[in-house]
């Protein structure tokens, strides 16, 4: 990506924003709200608070819709740093102060448009296409959400995207800007190098104990062994409150009788047709294939071969194979499922012409036998009486942790749940924590480190660690962050300072032979074989380096520059020429510059849409709630 673009990064806070407002996967901005106990929350927009488990909720769909991009593969830590909580934080300072913006502005959504929301959501369809309206009920259920109060949320989430959108469709580019940056993407250099490597420079340094002593001193957090702590943990789950349900027989009978249509399969027919185009004689072919077929029955898959303009079942004698009833267009399925084995109709028409029909086979449909589904239907049971439990349950859980805070014991015994354990646990979630666990989530640990946490051994408040989940911890000994001595971090300190001096020794190398280089006192001896670079293929040369490369002017070549690799060292570039593409490329590339250049300043601009909405209101911050130091704004 061009320069101008690989460097707007207040583009990432809208992309951001894009992940989480569309919350119409059971996670509103309500959600549990007002379920649990008093939330301070972690910002307010014009004196509404945004809650802590509306921040969760937005970082777990976050990593979801990461999750759906990249893959698995995708370390959820990148995406539990201090800068993608306060980006989060941001966007939904600006959610809050957007639906602000929409109610005042008395933004509208219609029915029809919160239906087709709603079918879009993914396994709330039936195999037939229609809506399933008891899955439907049943996650809602699932998540303590109303029918009522989700489809608000589902109004309110489309009208927050209206004004985005009315923006970003506003947005063009220039062509003179546009051609600029087909230019430049499209820009090859030809240049040499010559690098500094700090390896080549390790045997000038010289290493004595004063330099060990005053990079240990001045470095002393780098060998530090760091805090940690032994703790244990509840966790309130709406599968432990699940398992604890007793059901009747009596409900699940009643369950399977009310719900019959879920646990049985519909009938389904196989049939043959050969097909005979819409056009002026259609009728009068299709009335004198039909006569051959009557002749001679058994020679229908020939026929279908030979005069079928289905070209996707004619190569197979006319086998459509077995379809249900809403499968086909209306006409052909009312006539095959009129029909008995082995019965030959027509011309039946529908849209797309004339069908001869042949009925091969029938599979009678039928209800699943109250046994094969009972476990299925106790799930279902369980869940739903666990979704509507599960409120009560951690408004209660809640209260006791917080009441008797200096045990779990009560909250474990009331809940019967386990009381888990865990040692060497940090401030920040470790790499082999169990994803989903208590002791992955960032905010916990938060606030397990806090002060009076720490200092009392007194529980954590409630916090929800997932959809459905509530965990409290405490911790029973802290280890804290503790200097290693010197004499046992000796080696590490030299080679600290070795590579710390053989860095700054190959960077005055550079410098001094870039300088004689610019004044003419220097030749090339030691600079690479002449090659081409562009922004897409680097020929090998590191971002740092390459970055480099476009950077120098090309106003007099040959041209020289220095570059800082970092440990890598240092590079001096030559650049000998640049090669524009011809325009007749350019012009062919423009269409896609164009529109990728649109995309990027439509998205500045709701960007900056947004923050002007936020400059508008009365926004406080409270990253302390968000696992960050800082102090309320």
């Amino acid at each position: 990506m061009f320069d101008l673009i690989r460097n707007n990064q207040r583009i990432l806070q809208f992309l951001l924003l894009l992940l989480i407002l569309p919350a119409f996967v059971f996670f509103g901005l309500s959600g549990y709200e007002g379920m649990l106990s008093p939330d301070k929350g972690v910002a307010r927009v014009d004196g509404k608070p945004i809650s802590s488990q509306e921040f969760d909720q937005a970082q777990r769909r976050q990593l979801e819709q990461m999750r759906q991009m990249l893959g698995d593969q995708i370390d959820a830590k990148l995406l539990d740093s201090p800068e993608s909580r306060t980006r989060i934080l941001e966007s939904l300072i600006a959610q809050r102060a957007l639906a602000g913006e929409a109610a005042q502005r008395q933004i509208a959504v219609s029915d029809d448009q919160m239906r087709k929301a709603i079918m879009a959501i993914p396994g709330l369809t039936k195999p037939d296409g229609g809506f399933d309206s008891d899955r439907y009920k049943a996650l809602l259920s699932a998540q303590n959400l109303t029918v009522a109060g989700f489809e608000a949320q589902v109004r309110s989430d489309l009208a927050l995207q209206a004004l985005p959108d009315a923006v970003q469709g506003s947005a063009i580019m220039p062509h003179t800007v546009r051609d600029r940056l087909a230019a430049l993407q499209d820009e090859s250099r030809e240049i040499r190098m010559l690098r500094f490597a700090p390896s080549d420079y390790r045997s000038q340094v010289v290493v004595d104990d004063a330099a060990i002593k005053a990079y240990y001193d001045a470095n002393a957090k780098s060998f530090e062994t760091p805090e940690s702590a032994r703790i244990e943990f509840v966790v309130l789950s709406r599968e432990a409150l699940a398992a604890q349900m007793s059901i009747s027989p009596d409900d699940v009978k009643t369950y399977y009788q009310q719900n019959a249509s879920r646990f049985g399969s519909p009938e389904e027919r196989r049939a043959s047709h050969i097909l005979i185009q819409k056009g002026p004689k259609a009728a009068e072919k299709a009335q004198a294939v039909l006569a051959k077929v009557k002749a001679n029955p058994s020679q229908f898959a020939a026929l279908a071969k030979t005069e079928s303009d289905d070209p996707g079942s004619a190569s197979q004698g006319g086998d459509l194979g077995f379809f249900g009833q809403a499968m086909m267009v209306k006409p052909f399925a009312d006539a095959v499922f009129a029909m008995n084995k082995g019965e030959v109709r027509g011309p039946v028409e529908s849209e797309f012409g004339q069908h001869i029909i042949l009925l091969t086979d029938i599979k009678p449909g039928g209800a699943r036998g109250f046994e094969s589904v009972r476990p299925e239907i106790e799930r279902d049971i369980r869940i739903q009486q666990a979704g509507q439990k599960y409120a009560e349950a951690a408004e209660t859980f809640t209260n006791t942790v917080y009441e008797q805070s200096d045990s779990l014991k009560p909250a474990a015994e009331k809940f019967k749940l386990n009381i888990q354990t865990a040692d060497a646990v940090g401030r920040q979630p470790a790499a082999n924590a169990p994803r989903g666990s208590a002791v992955a989530n960032a905010r916990l640990l938060a606030a397990l480190f806090a002060d009076d946490v720490l200092r009392n051994k007194r529980n954590t408040e409630a916090i929800e660690i997932a959809p459905g989940q509530l965990a409290s911890a405490r911790v029973l000994e802290y280890q804290a962050p503790k200097v290693r001595p010197l004499d046992e971090v000796k080696d590490a300190v030299r080679e600290a300072v070795l590579r710390q001096e053989s860095v700054k020794l190959a960077r005055a190398a550079g410098e001094s032979r870039l300088a004689d280089l610019k004044s003419g006192k220097a030749d090339l001896v030691g600079f690479s074989p002449a090659r081409l670079v562009n922004r897409a293929d680097g020929a090998g040369l590191s971002p740092m380096a390459l970055e480099a490369a476009f950077k120098i002017s090309a106003e007099n070549l040959p041209a020289f520059s220095g570059t800082e690799l970092g440990s890598e060292g240092y590079a001096v570039t030559q650049l000998l020429k640049v090669i524009t593409p011809p325009p007749q490329v350019l012009a062919q590339r423009a269409p896609a510059i164009e529109q990728q250049g649109v995309r990027m300043i439509a998205q500045q601009e709701v960007t900056t849409y947004l923050d002007s909405i936020k400059a508008r209101s009365k926004v406080e911050r409270y990253p302390e709630r968000i696992g960050q130091k800082g102090e309320a704004q």
